[in-house]
């Protein structure tokens, strides 16, 4: 095999996202696509010149499919991610990775029972701003990671959630900014402190009467390694602040990333204003290197599609550890991991104590 062929698993906002992203993605290439409604599947397959199938195991099998990325609503994240490994395709589904960590488990017992990889969507860590901060930890330069922060201030309308039927509900949707807002930012931070050990959170809906899940949260977290971090999630600032991930170390040193800043991007409906830089960076003898690096990400943000690029960056990274080129990052494990914090903020509130594992 020197080309990976990809299917799509769902053809709405964020499928569109990976086929333009797919065209451009080293040794990888789109084949088919799977959804439940053949009339819409139809469409989007004659749009990128693919098959439309509305059976899983046929389209992996016909098609010659390698792998397949799961856009589906998170709540059909376990059932299509089981049914793809199962039909022989390596499986990269889109955050969050699932609802609970139980699904979760059986999703990534069934990639081992299958031999097959697993990953998750998780494509702002390979933003410049994210890998300077995973590398200078790797390097030691913070010495141990003990405190991290994450705050992000966005902003939802009702048109956003009235913009799919399964928005704003607990049971279609699972949740609101813990579960569909906030995982990117949630990712990185297990990325840079290591595994979840004990989580306390309360959360509430502020301004959006019309949903029935929480639109801000906060939580105190406890990681394996002992570090520490605080968590602050809202879609309730109008047009939307800022994403930031902050990390401190035993070294005294600290380093950050603001993901997003301006109004929050939404899939299919709007792009990336700003461009992802490092906001905060105190290593000795590298301070001076902010603004220089503020520059540099920003003159390549403005020369690439933003919202694409980085869907082609993790899709040619799968590619690469599918052909045993490369070994694999976000595996279902660390997506895993993600759910694991946010399942443990949701039942921390409603057992009202911190939850520990």
């Amino acid at each position: 095999m020197n080309t990976v062929r990809y299917a799509l698993i769902g053809y709405g906002k964020v499928a569109n996202i990976h086929a333009k992203a797919l065209k451009d993605a080293k040794d990888s290439t789109l084949v088919a696509v799977w959804g439940r409604d053949s009339l819409k599947a139809q469409a989007f397959a004659q749009e990128f010149g693919i098959l439309a199938y509305t059976d899983i195991n046929l389209m992996v099998k016909e098609a010659k499919v390698d792998a397949v990325i799961i856009t589906t609503p998170h709540p059909l994240h376990k059932e299509h991610t089981i049914a793809a490994l199962r039909a022989g395709a390596h499986v990269l589904v889109e955050k969050p990775m699932a609802l609970t960590v139980s699904d979760c488990d059986a999703m990534v017992e069934t990639a081992k029972a299958e031999k097959k990889l697993l990953s998750v969507i998780s494509q702002r860590r390979w933003y410049p701003a994210s890998l300077r901060i995973h590398k200078a930890i790797e390097d030691g330069k913070l010495g141990t990671p003990m405190l991290g922060q994450v705050t992000m201030l966005g902003w939802r309308d009702e048109a956003y959630y009235a913009s799919d039927p399964w928005r704003g509900s607990w049971s279609l949707e699972g949740g609101g900014v813990l579960i569909n807002q906030a995982p990117h930012q949630l990712d990185l931070l297990h990325w840079f402190l290591g595994p979840v050990k004990e989580v306390y959170a309360q959360w509430d809906n502020i301004n959006h009467p019309y949903i029935e899940v929480e639109d801000s949260a906060v939580a105190v977290v406890r990681f394996a390694s002992g570090a520490m971090a605080s968590i602050l999630v809202s879609n309730s600032q109008k047009p939307g602040i800022h994403a930031k991930v902050h990390v401190h170390g035993s070294s005294a040193y600290s380093v950050g990333v603001q993901t997003d800043g301006g109004a929050m991007f939404i899939a299919g409906r709007s792009s990336i204003l700003e461009p992802p830089v490092n906001d905060l960076w105190t290593i000795e003898g590298e301070q001076q290197n902010l603004g220089r690096w503020k520059d540099e990400d920003t003159a390549f943000f403005n020369s690439i599609d933003a919202v694409a690029y980085f869907f082609t960056k993790q899709q040619e990274h799968f590619s690469q550890a599918i052909l045993g080129k490369e070994e694999l990052i976000s595996s279902g494990e660390e997506g895993r991991e993600t759910v694991k914090l946010i399942e443990g903020m949701y039942r921390s509130q409603k057992e009202g104590k911190p939850i520990r594992y």
